[in-house]
């Protein structure tokens, strides 16, 4: 009884926020929580830029829908989802995802909710609860599910110290250095072969 959890954007897709930024031409869009730790301050900061420029949200799946997954995401899923129940665990919300999880063949998605007004605006953010991975991976466990957990990030690191085994795929160099116990892969035959491994071990 094994899962296989998985961060969704720098695993399977770009980051949106900064894919979706240089799409659409809006530069400020880039901000993320290494320019402004808040994450309410920056969300709402984030809802106001699309308001001045008048992006509703079928505007913004238009954009997402044209990103596409990571080349090769969606063959190293379809793999994994043969071999293990596969859960993507994200900081995004539903409403951007869609485009991607439909390209993706529609793996189960666990993240948040956007809030549009009946235009088509964005007017809020809600999210799912705090801490949503580590708390989602904690309940799997206490169900009697051993659960391998793959991130990329500072905000997977949880995740992963939460999991029976966490692994990191393609980490900026100071999330490797900090979290030297986790092993790290850079393409999908590595993450997947980490993967077989840890299935074997725990």
């Amino acid at each position: 009884m094994q899962l296989v959890c998985l961060d969704l954007e720098g695993v399977l897709v770009p980051e949106i926020w900064i894919e979706f930024s240089k799409r659409a031409g809006i530069p400020e869009l880039r901000r993320t929580t290494r320019d402004e730790p808040d994450y309410d301050k920056l969300m709402k900061y984030r809802l106001g830029i699309l308001a001045q420029h008048k992006l509703g949200l079928p505007d913004i799946q238009k954009v997402i829908s044209d990103m596409g997954p990571m080349e090769g995401a969606k063959e190293f899923l379809d793999d994994l989802r043969k071999r293990f129940q596969v859960i993507i665990l994200s900081d995004t919300f539903y409403e951007f995802a869609l485009p991607l999880m439909l390209q993706l063949g529609m793996p189960t998605l666990f993240c948040h909710k956007l809030e549009a007004d009946a235009n088509g605006t964005l007017v809020n953010y809600h999210l799912r609860m705090p801490n949503q991975k580590r708390e989602a991976v904690k309940r799997f466990r206490e169900i009697n599910f051993k659960t391998i957990a793959a991130g990329d990030s500072y905000n997977d690191t949880a995740m992963l110290g939460e999991a029976h085994a966490g692994i990191l795929f393609r980490p900026p160099e100071n999330v490797t250095r900090e979290f030297p116990q986790y092993p790290v892969t850079m393409n999908y035959a590595e993450l997947d072969e980490e993967i077989r491994k840890a299935s074997l071990r725990i």
